[in-house]
This record gives structure tokens, sequence and C-alpha cells, in this order.
């Protein structure tokens, strides 16, 4: 198991004068760091259809950016290209473990964890993410310069698919060692450039955009035909401007879309489907033949234990503690009734049941149906 250290300063201090604000070294934040997986176990997961994966390489300024599958990169030269793997903890459990440190934020704003390798001289030029993001140093070097927001910068666009920043001025300017860990809040300049063979390790936080909230709640409002409120205009006052639109008018359509968002209903079982729904391919495999009731029951007597699926999405609702408990789980709700809070936290807080935990879903029938579904879908499974 990993353990983050912030160094001289406290959780709650990082949280108050860095996070979203400014960004921060944290030499040594996992000590005695093991990489969980290989350059070459990186490279084979490049060649899954399923994983998403892309090589940008440069040389002379020259960029030039492939996406995968990856059937070899030999041809690729021993140097100036990074490899990146997006959602590598939906297909690597050992990977996964580096999301754990990181749970002091709620689970629905940790986006994936991506990997990349490294040639020497190999990066992506510099650019900005608008999310806040964590890079881990894995084995290798790597030196990274880092600024701050700086409004001045111009976007490049060096490649259809790349966009990068004219030069920035670094705030941190270090070659980072295995264990080493940057964060970098959203809008500062950034640029890695790999000294030697290295692996990095970028644990990603979702922010969702305006736009992707609005198009998401109208797929909903859609999905479940919820028309809500028309705009009425009884009282209208007559006015000769016929063409034009009315201050009172548009002040009804924005009234009209703050219904909407005021939900106190609509709004978490909205969000809770939109923001559970995972962004990439789970590697998820059903068991076959399907398990039954009895089964289970026996395997969670005998001691047995239980993973959650990797990049898997659960985050739950309760108004208050004598409403249902909405549990969200990959984009479908279900619902629980008031006093299953304990089992809503298993499902959304541990990426691992242990045996005592595992016992909980076999005390009651509806728990232990619940779990079966789940198994049976794939999203839990039994540990080796």
């Amino acid at each position: 198991m990993y353990r983050l250290e912030f160094g001289n300063i406290t959780l709650e201090d990082f949280m108050q004068q860095y996070w979203q604000k400014k960004p921060l070294l944290i030499k040594q934040g996992f000590k005695q760091f093991q990489d969980p997986l290989s350059a070459d176990e990186l490279a084979g997961l490049a060649q899954d259809e399923d994983i998403e994966s892309r090589l940008i390489q440069c040389h002379n300024g020259d960029w030039q950016l492939d996406t995968g599958p990856f059937s070899e990169f030999s041809g690729y030269g021993e140097r100036d290209w990074t490899l990146l793997v997006q959602a590598v903890d939906h297909w690597h459990q050992p990977a996964a473990a580096l999301l754990e440190p990181f749970r002091f934020m709620p689970n629905w704003r940790i986006d994936d964890l991506m990997v990349s390798f490294s040639t020497p001289g190999g990066g992506v030029g510099p650019h900005l993410d608008q999310y806040d993001v964590f890079i881990i140093q894995g084995e290798g070097k790597r030196h990274w310069r880092v600024g701050m927001p700086d409004a001045s910068l111009q976007t490049l666009c060096p490649h259809p698919r790349l966009l990068q920043v004219t030069p920035f001025t670094a705030c941190i300017d270090v070659i980072m060692q295995p264990g080493d860990i940057l964060y970098i809040p959203p809008g500062c300049p950034h640029e890695g450039i790999s000294v030697e063979n290295s692996l990095n390790y970028s644990v990603g936080f979702r922010a969702p955009a305006q736009k992707d909230l609005l198009t998401g709640l109208a797929d909903y409002l859609l999905d479940n035909d919820l028309n809500g409120n028309r705009f009425s205009d009884a009282g209208r006052l007559l006015n000769p401007d016929v063409g034009a639109l009315q201050k009172g008018d548009l002040q009804q359509v924005k009234q009209l879309l703050q219904q909407l968002v005021s939900d106190e209903q609509l709004l978490p079982l909205w969000f809770g489907q939109y923001i559970s729904r995972a962004k990439h391919e789970l590697d998820q495999q059903e068991p076959d033949p399907h398990y039954g009731l009895d089964d289970l029951a026996e395997y969670l007597e005998d001691g047995s234990v239980l993973a959650k699926l990797g990049g898997l999405r659960c985050v739950y609702h309760q108004a208050s503690a004598s409403d249902d408990i909405a549990l969200f789980i990959n984009g479908e709700q279900i619902t629980l009734p008031p006093e299953e809070l304990h089992t809503a936290r298993l499902l959304c807080e541990y990426a691992r049941l242990d045996e005592d935990q595992c016992r909980h879903f076999t005390q009651l029938a509806p728990r232990l149906s619940l779990l079966l579904s789940l198994i049976n879908q794939g999203y839990w499974y039994f540990e080796e």
C-alpha cells in the first residue's frame, strides 16, 4: 500500500495553501517507491484495442502523434518519444492502488491513472491542463518545469491533435527522482522532458465544464421523459417591438433553467448517474456461469474476499437519515432503504471487501441479492 507524505506540511495545510492555488513539489511523497508495472507491461497495454493510448515524438521541432493500438515500438528509435496510456487503473490492479492515497478528495472527483513511458528527450511539450493533477515519478529521471497561470500565454498547435503554449516562467524547475510527486493546479503551464528512460504516473481529477453538465442534464431529461414546466406569459403587456427579445421574457427563460438545477430531488439523481458513468472502457468480465445465491452465501461464509473492478465509479446520496438511499454504480441507480447506509458505504468507499465486510451481505437476503447482481455483472469479483 502506498502512503502519501507531504513532508513539512499537513494535508490540511496542502488543501488550504496549495489545492487549486499553486503548484507544489513533494519530495519523496512516496518513500522507497516501487513501480507497480514495468515499461514492457505498459507497452503490452498499449497493444490492446480497448485501451486508449497515444505516442508523441518530436525530431528537430517536428511533432508527430500516433494513436494505438500499437504492434511494436522499434521504429521510433531510442530518443525523443513518449508513450501515454489512459485509464491504466481499469486494467492493472497493482497500478490502481496508486489512486488510493489521493482519496482525501471525494471519489467522484478522481478521474483516472494515466501512465507514460518516455525515452531520453521525450515529452509532450509545454501545455496547460484544465484539471488538477498529481504526477508521480517512477523509474528514471525527468526534468519538470511548472509555472503559475499567465493570461499572456498563447496557444500553439504544432500538430492537429496536440495543443501547447508559448514559453513560460517557471516557479518550479527540478529533476524528479523516483517517489517524488508534483502537484499542478488547473491552468498552470508545465513541461516534462525525460532525462533517461522513465515512467510517470498521473492522477487526474474530474472537473466537469458547464457545457458538459448542461449536455448531461439534457440527456437525463430526455432519457427519463421529463419535460418540466413550460414558458407562459399570462398578463403580457403589448409592445410594438415585435422583433425584439424582451428583458422580461429572457428573465423567465432564466428562471425556468434555474428551476431545473434547483430541484433538490432531480439534481442528485441526475448528477449521481452522470458522474458515476465510466469515461473509458472497463475490463468488465461476467463470471461464466453466473453465481447463484446459495453459492455466493457459501463462499462468503467461508471467508472469501471481493475486489472492485478497476475504474468502477460508485457514489451514493441520502438527503436525510429517514430517506431512501440512491446508490449509483456505473451510471445506473439502485434504491436502498434508509437503514442500508453501511451497505452503500461498503460498496462506494472500499476497493476491497474483507471477510467481515463480505459477511455483512449475508445477513439480509436483499443485500445478498444486490451483491449477487453486482458480481454477475462483473463489477466485483472474488480475489484469488
